[in-house]
């Protein structure tokens, strides 16, 4: 069953904030030792040839011999610190899984590693028998009690909530409820999306386009200035971070959460716009990491085009839109026109596309999103001037 997360913010009192930490400080310290254990375990293995695992049921175990021998372990629920050996237990999980599938080491997920105090913000995790909503406000396990501001309605019953602070110090809580599909009425349009970085997305419709928003350009002066504060008043190892440190930091965090909301606004809107004017749309599946070491990383990361890319899919999805993920190899060499591929790859530097089969001249972005079209079959008589019946003649990736 698919499921969708509805985030909220948090009003915390003094009270109900020491009581957070505290249950934070318990499960931080169950996430350690599960760590130690892990570490133990493999080094023990390494050592004797044995095979002893360390999965979430022998830590359970322990867990649970640990609340009967700490008090101050006992204070806490149990719930968020069953949660926090499930979260272990998935993230070594994930790292043993991409070794075992001979991933490079820069795509590994890598394993679980000690959560320090002053460097992991907090984080709680509490399954439908650790929590409840009573009057509009959120009753955690412990006698926690949370002012949750409602922005929108919950759809349904939460099966789950995560009850976490940002970089900024922010609470909020993230609600897990069934998915709900809200059509819209259908309008017999179709539409391909292309990913680059001089626009975020070229579309198959003009009208449509996602131009770069350069949030990040607009707020880089003053990004520069607060890293040149805190790198003033970094403090020398081994000495406590002063007050100014700690608000040179604050200030940094704060814009770059306030570029985050921008960019996360931009690509909403622009997705809800898309997705209410197509009834199918066919999405480049770009992977945009690779960017992150080319001369385009900084404008690369600007245009957020992952993040955009998921926001795209999500939309189509609550509305009841067919999403089309399309290979992106060869995409810029095949001509959407007659289906024939360029014989070399084309520089990034050549914005038009000629087709050397049948002539056919157009901007190079446009020619990559038609190419969508036709790989994903969204090709209707006349849409954006694909001529019918002319499909790729290899296999459609």
């Amino acid at each position: 069953m698919d499921v969708a997360r509805y985030t909220y913010r948090l009003r915390v009192s003094s009270t109900a904030l020491a009581a957070l930490l505290a249950e934070w400080d318990r499960c931080r310290w169950v996430w350690n030792e599960c760590v130690a254990k892990s570490k133990h375990v493999y080094e023990r293995n390494k050592a004797t040839g044995e095979r002893e695992t360390c999965g979430p049921a022998q830590l359970d175990r322990l867990l649970t011999q640990a609340r009967l021998r700490t008090p101050w372990l006992r204070e806490g629920s149990s719930v968020p610190q069953q949660q926090t050996v499930r979260d272990f237990g998935t993230s070594r999980a994930k790292a043993q899984k991409d070794v075992k599938d001979r991933l490079p080491t820069q795509r590994r997920a890598g394993m679980p590693r000690y959560k320090r105090k002053r460097e992991t913000d907090p984080s709680l995790n509490y399954t439908r028998r650790g929590f409840r909503i009573k009057n509009g406000r959120l009753c955690l396990a412990g006698g926690i009690v949370l002012r949750v501001v409602w922005s929108r309605e919950l759809p349904a019953a939460p099966s789950s909530v995560r009850v976490y602070r940002d970089g900024i110090g922010h609470w909020y809580c993230s609600f897990v409820v069934p998915a709900q599909v809200e059509p819209l009425p259908a309008t017999g349009r179709v539409i391909g999306v292309d990913w680059g970085v001089r626009e975020t997305a070229t579309t198959t419709s003009d009208a449509h386009d996602l131009a770069h928003a350069e949030h990040g350009k607009k707020a880089r002066s003053r990004l520069r200035r607060y890293d040149r504060m805190t790198a003033r008043r970094k403090p020398k190892k081994g000495q406590a971070a002063s007050k100014g440190y700690r608000e040179a930091k604050q200030l940094r965090a704060k814009q770059h959460k306030t570029v985050a909301r921008r960019r996360e606004d931009t690509a909403r809107k622009w997705a809800k716009r898309v997705v209410r004017d197509h009834d199918a749309i066919a999405v480049e599946d770009f992977r945009p990491k690779f960017l992150a070491k080319t001369t385009m990383a900084r404008k690369a990361a600007d245009a957020a085009i992952g993040a955009t890319k998921r926001i795209l899919i999500e939309m189509g999805r609550k509305h009841g839109r067919a999403v089309h993920l399309v290979h992106p190899a060869h995409t810029t060499m095949d001509c959407a026109q007659c289906g024939a591929r360029a014989k070399h790859v084309l520089p990034l530097g050549m914005r038009v596309y000629t087709c050397t089969a049948c002539g056919a001249v157009s901007p190079r972005d446009k020619n990559s999103a038609r190419v969508m079209l036709v790989r994903a079959g969204l090709c209707p008589a006349g849409a954006e001037g694909i001529r019918p019946g002319e499909a790729l003649p290899h296999q459609a990736a």
